[in-house]
């Protein structure tokens, strides 16, 4: 017992010493050319990467309001700001199979000189109430350029909602986020217990020796209690989580640290949040520079009238510690 609480003291030291975040400034600008209409559903944007100076970004498209009947679309920019939508990245699976209502919720990891595009998937016949509630699953397309064409793995759901009705992932399994840490993939997700509701989605990871698996869930999971979306980055020598509007008082709205990448606790609390952002994390691709904070990317954006859209993001860190890494690099100037 005297061994668990010197771990827990020495963990909360660690988490205290990593950033004493002083100010924190938000704001958001529009992704033009991927903005509001009556029409056109674009949502659930990718983490950005940038490959030979353009900026890359990849979404849900649809013509609903959420992504149970969509497909994967992708866009590019030179400056992060104005995006060009270049098509169809990802298309829905043949009849029969794991993936044939919809196609949704997309994010990328660069690995082994290869793009990983990972994804989450619902069959048909759908259903997103009553006993018929539909799983989902995450599965991962594989391409040697970040514009395609992608070849879906054949090993794919890579990762299926629990059949344990206690399991915290045995409804929705969803939102994967990606770190190369100590040389193995950790795949963060969301999840949420059957015949509960959106507002109890907590965060779980699963880990593997390669890209395409096999992925193992974590011992520890749930790893949050909350997060109805999943953004994390390599920070310091551990893994900060950006947790948004779901979740209990002293989780929701924050940002949470992990040392050891599993055991998270608040690291500060957020006055404003994106709404299921995807960042732009050069980091996070190829395991490289694990010390800076996100400083801008995409999210869900609203307005009377339209569908959902996406829009820039940005934040500004004052950071008081040792431990910080400064400005990210490469990153495209504040909004004009």
């Amino acid at each position: 017992m005297r061994w668990i609480q010197i771990a827990i003291l020495l963990h909360a030291l660690e988490v205290a010493a990593i950033a004493q975040i002083t100010q924190m400034e938000y704001a958001t600008s529009p992704a033009i050319g991927l903005g509001p209409t009556s029409k056109v559903m674009r949502r659930d944007p990718s983490d950005i990467i940038q490959v030979g100076g353009i900026y890359y970004i990849w979404y849900t498209k649809g013509a609903m309001n959420s992504g149970y009947d969509a497909t994967i679309w992708y866009a590019t920019s030179t400056d992060g700001h104005s995006w060009t939508e270049m098509g169809e990245a990802l298309a829905r699976g043949p009849k029969g199979s794991w993936e044939e209502q919809s196609v949704f919720t997309p994010n990328i990891l660069v690995a082994k000189e290869k793009y990983w595009l990972f994804y989450t998937a619902v069959p048909k016949p759908f259903e997103n109430s009553g006993p018929g509630i539909t799983k989902t699953a995450l599965g991962i397309a594989v391409s040697d350029s970040p514009n395609g064409p992608w070849s879906k793995l054949e090993t794919n759901p890579i990762l299926r909602a629990s059949d344990d009705p206690e399991h915290f992932d045995s409804l929705r399994i969803d939102d994967s986020c990606l770190i190369v840490r100590g040389g193995k993939y950790w795949l963060y997700y969301k999840g949420r217990q059957w015949g509960d509701t959106p507002e109890n989605t907590k965060m779980g990871v699963a880990v593997a020796d390669q890209p395409e698996g096999p992925y193992a869930k974590h011992d520890m999971n749930p790893l949050v209690r909350g997060g109805h979306e999943v953004l994390v980055w390599p920070y310091a020598q551990g893994v900060v989580a950006l947790i948004g509007t779901v979740g209990p008082k002293g989780i929701a709205k924050t940002l949470q640290y992990a040392p050891d990448g599993v055991t998270f606790n608040k690291m500060a609390e957020l006055r404003s949040v994106p709404s299921a952002p995807g960042a732009f994390r050069p980091a996070a691709v190829n395991g490289s520079d694990k010390r800076t904070m996100i400083q801008w990317g995409a999210h869900i954006g609203t307005k009377a009238g339209s569908l959902p859209f996406l829009e820039r993001f940005e934040y500004t860190w004052s950071i008081d510690s040792a431990e910080d890494g400064g400005g990210q690099p490469g990153s495209p100037p504040a909004s004009k």
